[in-house]
């Protein structure tokens, strides 16, 4: 096929799309959703936490959570805690959460059987490490935001994250794998700066929402690797 990249060892390819198409190419894949589903999993599965990834806007999400013995990280969450990585950095040891996401939990659901990490700037090489002793076969998939029609809308800081992790993966690049990885390298040193202006960034910041971008872009700073398995995320 000619968009799996299949030559490479290491692939990156955005979206729902792309985790469709580089999945039965990939040993592993590594989704990247830096603001913020990847980040907010860094933070609580370092807690300890169980985190089911769950459909954007499903109104069955609180029976869901019910049958989990969880709590729905959302706006409504009576102890605080959202899809915003600032509201679980005070998280519970062993916490249980449904976090609805519209980025990361979608492509984290369309992996199908293939085995998924959850990466960001935070835990860049220790996500890159772990995936390195699944198999030489890497998907990275920027997950990208949405325009208002529901479409994929490429941005800086999910290029950027792939792009951090492909730094410390060993292989062949694929030319979608080495543009991630050239983006991250030229804004290494500009890191917070260019967060807070990129449009995400932005608009976060309007959301008063604005150290959700600093823990963002804490680099290298955890060792905690998020792994997708029987329907969550928990510590590899």
């Amino acid at each position: 096929m000619f968009f799996d990249q299949s030559v490479y060892d290491i692939r990156c390819e955005w979206g729902e799309k792309g985790i469709s198409v580089l999945a039965p190419v990939c040993d592993i894949l590594v989704i990247v959703d830096v603001l913020s589903f990847s980040t907010s999993l860094d933070i609580a599965v370092n807690k300890n936490a169980t985190v089911y990834p769950y459909s954007w806007k499903d109104e069955r999400v609180y029976a869901y959570a019910e049958e989990m013995r969880a709590e729905v990280a959302d706006r409504q969450n009576s102890n605080g805690f959202s899809l915003s990585p600032g509201s679980l950095v005070n998280l519970p040891d062993k916490a249980r959460l449904v976090l609805p996401s519209p980025n990361g939990s979608t492509i984290t659901l369309a992996a199908g059987s293939t085995p998924v990490l959850a990466g960001c700037f935070r835990n860049c090489r220790a996500v890159a490490e772990s995936a390195m002793t699944v198999g030489r076969k890497i998907g990275v998939v920027p997950a990208g935001e949405r325009w208002d029609d529901n479409s994929l809308r490429p941005c800086f800081e999910d290029l950027a994250g792939a792009g951090a992790i492909i730094t410390h993966l060993e292989g062949t690049l694929s030319p979608e794998a080495e543009v991630a990885k050239i983006l991250f390298e030229n804004c290494r040193d500009s890191l917070i700066e260019k967060l807070r202006n990129c449009g995400s960034g932005k608009e976060k910041i309007a959301k008063g929402e604005a150290r959700d971008i600093d823990l963002a872009a804490e680099l290298d700073v955890s060792e905690c690797v998020p792994f997708y398995s029987d329907g969550a995320y928990s510590r590899k």
